[in-house]
């Protein structure tokens, strides 16, 4: 929210210049985002008039003007401008003269005919993004006057970054409050009363909706012109604050809102036909906005209707049907109070974001409905004409929202600023902020403004008194109470030392969006549910991700779009699971690798530079499978997931039961995608894949080991960790080590089998292990692959 400095020190005494304002609102809560000028640096522009204007003699369009700057010649601009005529004041840049973008005005000859200078146009300053035509000032500007000290261009706008539950500060005068707080003093402003009424003409509103809007003011005025022209000084305000000026009555309305925080609506009376119905919607009702959007409006949102339908939706947008127009004479004025909980989140689900919807969502003072129409119409008579009615407020009174009084304990204060605060200054800040303090045995009782919607439990008071006494007056001391801090299982794996490996394997580690597409998620898990999100940022990032891979996918993606040749990306976070109860939270490691198996560098061989491959991405995991202490707990198993390739897909487990897996993604979806090298894959679950078993002391054996080697044909369907776990299990105890040191492939051998050279070191703890021994022991491994594995031995 942009608040120009001059518009908040009408409302209140600022004692500070604007830098130090920003600093104290920052610690007060409301973030000063940025500080800027009204406008952007120029120099050498002044105030000028028009003498004369005549046709370019060489061309349609132009016109050679004679121009003043109120002392010495006039000087010839050559201008193209439409609204350039004799007698209008304008912005002249003089030659020499800066202009936003680098631009240097000179005296050059245009079609012939010399020009000294330009007359420029609000777009030309840096004042509006698009102009009709140059600058027009008002007629009582001083000639000669330097432009940008005319309209206090120098002056300072301030950023607000306001937070969603202070919708009370999202106007001047909220923000002139929250100064007259800090500062001890009081809200002035302008002085806003009712005038009398210019004809008893009323415009009949019934409230069907009562808890939703339990206030609605309303006004007719007659005989506007909308023709007119908003004054120079409202135009100027608005555009510092971020809003473009339109006409005269929408020009007024906005002015309100940014002022006084309440939105309102302007209605063409001609165009509404009989009385305002303020109701819930039929299902799916046809309404067509100002924008020109036709939306079918669900149930649960509030129109605002005539008796031919609706007219615009309540608190977010009006219709076009009504909508004024500079034929507008007759106006109907609409100021209402509608409930939070009644806009909530509507907007959003319709597409639609507004001021009015922002403020309404956040809540909006509910006294000052007819306060805004009585300030619209002072703005708006001296301007465009008109006589206004009586300001009609209709309401459910019961209905209306009521601040309960809430009990402020002096101990629970003290304890949880841990700094005493006497009584004067506590309810000098409280009073300070228009709450109304009674002081009772145990403290206070405080019973917040009507505008103060986030003031509901003990805490948010010790916030307020903690904000406005300031945090930096509170002292720093040391905590009353003992740190404690839990024990960290030994068997919880270390995440540094984890996420240190894999960066110290080429990795690098990367952190996604909990949300993702759910376009893209159901291509890599079709059919799994995943939780939706209600009010998603984007319509791409609209579910929870399940697994961690959509993610690196699309992180690997912008990689390779930045030619980037080899990818090695980690990310330790958490999927979410829709299961039939609850949601299931599951803290997962997951990565992908994409392109050559090394970094391009001298010595490297041309196979070492093609692309990784799953082997690769298994040594990784490996790798960190030997620091959870149980390395041969781990089998990588065949198996099916549909994100990945078909017979490049391995199931994780420890001890048998699924960790995780890992695989290369499926070739349609790496066409889809279009990867240049389909991408590696892994994903584990962090604490049941990398649970450390800490080491405990073994004996070393002082007895020599035995080698026995072992060749064997199998079927090729036998997988490596399934023989040595035959072998493991045959040779009972005394197998120390078991060593796979070929596989052969090839004549001699038949179709479909493979020889697989076995190691297997025996050795005793308590003796030296006999020939016997030895050949008992290889006895038992030959039969039970045999028996097991249709194994035979290779001569």
């Amino acid at each position: 929210m942009k608040v120009p400095y001059s518009w908040l020190a009408e409302w209140v005494k600022v004692p500070w210049q604007a830098p130090e304002l920003g600093s104290r609102l920052t610690m007060a809560g409301i973030e000063l985002e940025a500080l800027a000028s009204a406008a952007p640096p120029f120099s050498g522009v002044v105030v000028a008039q028009i003498v004369s204007a005549e046709p370019h003699p060489q061309a349609d369009k132009l016109q050679v003007c004679r121009v003043s700057t109120g002392s010495g010649a006039t000087l010839q601009i050559v201008c193209g401008a439409g609204n350039a005529r004799a007698g209008l004041k304008s912005a002249l840049a003089l030659v020499g003269a800066q202009l936003p973008g680098d631009l240097t005005i000179k005296a050059a000859k245009v079609r012939g005919v010399e020009s000294q200078g330009m007359l420029a146009s609000a777009k030309e300053l840096g004042l509006a993004e698009a102009s009709a035509g140059i600058l027009e000032l008002p007629q009582d500007a001083p000639l000669g006057r330097p432009l940008r000290e005319y309209l206090a261009l120098d002056e300072p706008v301030l950023d607000l970054n306001v937070t969603p539950n202070r919708g009370d500060a999202m106007s001047v005068v909220g923000i002139a409050r929250e100064v007259a707080a800090l500062a001890g003093t009081k809200v002035s402003g302008p002085a806003i009363g009712g005038a009398p009424a210019g004809h008893a003409e009323r415009l009949a509103v019934s409230l069907e909706a009562p808890a939703a809007c339990p206030r609605f003011a309303g006004c007719i005025l007659r005989g506007v012109n909308n023709r007119a022209e908003a004054p120079l000084w409202m135009r100027e305000r608005l555009r510092r604050a971020g809003v473009r000026a339109i006409s005269p009555v929408v020009d007024v309305t906005n002015y309100v809102m940014l002022e006084l925080g309440q939105p309102m609506h302007a209605y063409d009376l001609k165009k509404l036909r009989g009385g305002i119905r303020v109701r819930r919607a039929h299902a799916a009702e046809l309404v067509t906005l100002l924008d020109g959007q036709a939306i079918n409006a669900p149930a649960d949102v509030l129109l605002i209707t005539d008796d031919e339908g609706a007219v615009g939706l309540a608190g977010i947008m009006g219709g076009l049907r009504t909508a004024v127009s500079a034929e507008t004479t007759d106006v109907f004025l609409e100021s209402a109070y509608f409930s939070p909980d009644a806009v909530l989140g509507r907007a959003r689900r319709l597409g639609l974001q507004t001021d009015a919807s922002q403020r309404f969502e956040r809540g909006v003072d509910p006294t000052q409905q007819g306060r805004a129409i009585e300030r619209a119409i002072a703005l708006l008579t001296p301007m465009a004409g008109g006589t206004a009615g009586a300001v009609e407020v209709t309401q459910s009174a019961a209905h209306l929202p009521q601040r309960s009084a809430v009990a402020l304990r002096a101990k629970q204060l003290t304890r949880v600023l841990g700094v005493e605060l006497s009584a004067e200054r506590v309810e000098a800040a409280l009073a300070g902020l228009q709450m109304q303090v009674t002081r009772n045995a145990s403290g206070w009782q405080i019973t917040p403004a009507a505008h103060r919607f986030d003031i509901g439990i003990e805490a948010d008071l010790i916030e307020e008194v903690a904000r406005v006494v300031g945090f930096e007056a509170i002292p720093e001391t040391d905590a009353l109470g003992p740190q404690r801090f839990r024990s960290l299982p030994e068997e919880h794996p270390p995440e540094g030392a984890v996420l240190g490996m894999l960066a110290a394997r080429g990795y690098q580690e990367a952190i996604t969006f909990a949300f993702v597409d759910p376009a893209l998620q159901e291509r890599l898990f079709p059919g799994r549910p995943a939780l939706a999100l209600s009010n998603p940022i984007a319509s791409d990032l609209s579910v929870m991700r399940v697994s961690l891979w959509p993610g690196l996918l699309r992180a690997a993606l912008e990689n390779q779009r930045r030619q980037a040749d080899r990818i090695r990306l980690f990310e330790h976070g958490t999927r979410f699971e829709a299961g039939d109860g609850s949601p299931r939270e599951t803290d997962t490691l997951a990565g992908l690798a994409c392109g050559a198996r090394l970094p391009e560098q001298w010595g490297v061989s041309k196979d070492m530079r093609a692309a990784a491959e799953f082997y690769d991405v298994k040594s990784d995991l490996a790798a960190l499978f030997v620091a959870t202490g149980e390395p041969r707990s781990f089998r990588f198993e065949p198996g099916s997931q549909p994100a990945l390739h078909p017979g490049r897909t391995a199931r994780v487990l420890r001890c048998g039961q699924p960790v995780g897996w890992l695989g290369e993604l499926h070739p349609t979806l790496v066409q889809a995608l279009d990867f240049t090298y389909p991408p590696i894959l892994f994903e584990l679950d962090f604490d049941a894949a990398l649970a450390v078993k800490r080491a405990s002391y073994e004996e070393i054996s002082r007895f020599p080991q035995v080698r026995r080697d072992l060749a064997i044909v199998v079927d090729e369907s036998v997988t490596l960790s399934s023989l040595a776990e035959r072998v493991t299990l045959a040779a009972s105890s005394l197998l120390r080590d078991l060593r796979i040191f070929d596989v052969y492939r090839g004549p001699g051998l038949e179709k479909g089998r493979k020889s697989v050279a076995l190691g297997l070191i025996f050795q005793a703890i308590s003796r030296t292990l006999t020939d016997d021994d030895v050949e008992r022991l290889m006895a038992s491994v030959i039969g039970d692959l045999r028996e097991n594995l249709n194994a035979r031995i290779r001569e």
